[in-house]
């Protein structure tokens, strides 16, 4: 559920903390999406010159890519601990309270980094665009299959379809990041979290 990581050039030692670097990175393409964060926004942010950056991370294509990573692994890990629980209800309902408490975070930036990211990429950045679409698509999948474990366990009727439930359930999350990126409260979006659960099968 994360996206495919491109090697860092062999050079001399670093003079600077590449994670720091990487996380400073990361919260720049969050504010401001691929297209937004500008090489000088990057290299501000991160304390590094531009042959710096390209020796530890590669082109802005490639250190995108590590950060999207980074944010899979970090802020977005709530997916995958979610997809852990018991029983798919509380999947659903662990799914939605982590997109939640991510997107209500004061010191995170608004919005969703998967989504902002992709809103506005022309066409020189259709492979980031894309990898995106794979990082979504790989978070439904796995939330199908979740789903999908569920029902031949017995907790859906036979009538249930588990695809399309798992399709609504990422589609709300995906509309939680827009409306957080329009500055909803964090009670506005768990109410939309409680709404979306009151949809589901019995």
């Amino acid at each position: 559920m994360k996206p495919s990581e491109t090697p860092s050039p062999i050079g001399r030692p670093r003079a600077f903390d590449a994670d720091v670097a990487l996380d400073r990175a990361l919260r720049v393409f969050w504010e401001k999406g691929y297209e937004g964060a500008s090489m000088a926004d990057l290299t501000e942010a991160m304390g590094i010159n531009r042959p710096s950056l390209y020796a530890a991370f590669g082109n802005k294509e490639a250190l995108f890519r590590k950060a999207l990573i980074r944010y899979c692994e970090g802020p977005a890990s709530y997916v995958a601990l979610a997809l852990e629980a018991s029983t798919a209800r509380e999947a659903a309902e662990k799914l939605l309270a982590g997109a939640v408490n991510l997107l209500s975070d004061p010191e995170n930036p608004c919005g969703c980094l998967s989504i902002q990211s992709a809103l506005a990429c022309g066409d020189e950045a259709t492979s980031v665009k894309q990898e995106l679409v794979t990082v979504r698509c790989e978070t439904l999948r796995s939330i199908e299959e979740r789903f999908a474990r569920a029902k031949e366990e017995g907790e859906f009727l036979a009538s249930v379809d588990t695809k399309r439930l798992a399709r609504y359930v990422s589609t709300v999350i995906q509309g939680l990041a827009v409306q957080a990126a329009s500055r909803a409260t964090g009670c506005e979006l768990r109410g939309v979290a409680e709404q979306a659960m009151e949809a589901w099968p019995t």
